[in-house]
């Protein structure tokens, strides 16, 4: 089983297929597992390399704080143990913002950028979910806070249902204090005013249900190279809550950078009218 201990704790990561490198960062309060369905397609054309971040799934849950800056550099070290150089980055929520700070502070080491459900400022809910994973019994708390932010209609259906039992059986093996401070440091970030800075190309991703949408749409207007997407029938978690068409974003994303293969006609997620045109396109940004 592949470890990191470049930052001195144990990050546990999995690592599937050939090619160009691209790894996958999972959202609170979930692990890589969420990445079910692109590691089976993904790592038919690149490297896949998909972390438990600190806190989740294998990988140490440390208790004391830590800052932001402390898990993005756990990503770096996975990706020096992993024999990985520039990578394209794929983050959903907590993941998408790593993403950013390690482009950010690293932009050598990133070739594109994938931002599904992030935010780069703060957000008023981070306290408090630090707050409740610290107080509450750990069970109880996780599974209020996926239903929280997953799409109502594919939490009551029969599929939806099954995953997250799957996703929650993992409860027993977290530490609530550890995934508390997840929360404290990502409380402190905002990279708002950083963002035109970051020239590599960009895809944003919400689902059309996303709590984050809105925050999506000011990321994706701030980066100079971005586009945005929307992921129909899909909330926070569009890469499992609709893998089709999210993937079908990504492949062409990257498909039209010329990282990687270009991908077959399929369901797709739609352009964001109110958001930055892709390249090439005629409409100008106000």
């Amino acid at each position: 089983m592949p470890w990191s201990r470049a930052n001195g704790l144990d990050i546990y990561y999995e690592a599937a297929g050939e090619g160009p490198p691209l790894v996958l960062l999972h959202a609170n309060p979930l692990d890589h597992t969420m990445w079910l369905y692109q590691l089976a397609r993904f790592s038919a054309r690149w490297r896949v390399i998909a972390p438990d971040l600190r806190g989740y799934g294998r990988s140490d849950k440390p208790q004391s704080p830590f800052a932001f800056a402390d898990m993005a550099a756990d990503i770096v070290g996975v990706m020096r143990d992993a024999g990985v150089g520039r990578a394209a980055l794929a983050g959903v929520s907590i993941g998408a913002t790593l993403a950013l700070q390690i482009a950010l502070d690293r932009p050598d080491l990133v070739r594109a950028l994938v931002l599904s459900g992030g935010e780069a400022g703060p957000n008023p809910v981070f306290p408090a979910l630090a707050r409740d994973y610290a107080a509450k019994p750990l069970a109880e708390q996780r599974a209020a806070h996926l239903r929280m932010i997953v799409g109502r209609a594919f939490a009551e259906s029969a599929l939806g249902r099954h995953l997250l039992e799957v996703f929650l059986e993992s409860t027993p093996a977290l530490s609530g204090r550890s995934i508390a401070r997840i929360f404290e440091a990502r409380a402190a970030v905002d990279l708002r005013d950083r963002l035109a800075s970051i020239a590599i190309p960009t895809l944003v991703v919400n689902g059309a249900a996303d709590v984050s949408l809105a925050a999506g749409r000011d990321t994706a207007r701030r980066m100079p190279n971005a586009r945005h997407r929307i992921v129909p029938d899909a909330g926070h978690f569009a890469c499992f809550e609709n893998p089709g068409a999210f993937d079908a974003a990504v492949l062409e994303f990257l498909a039209s950078i010329g990282y990687g293969p270009a991908p077959r006609a399929r369901g797709r997620a739609r352009p964001d009218a109110s958001g930055p045109a892709p390249p090439g396109s005629a409409r100008r940004r106000r």
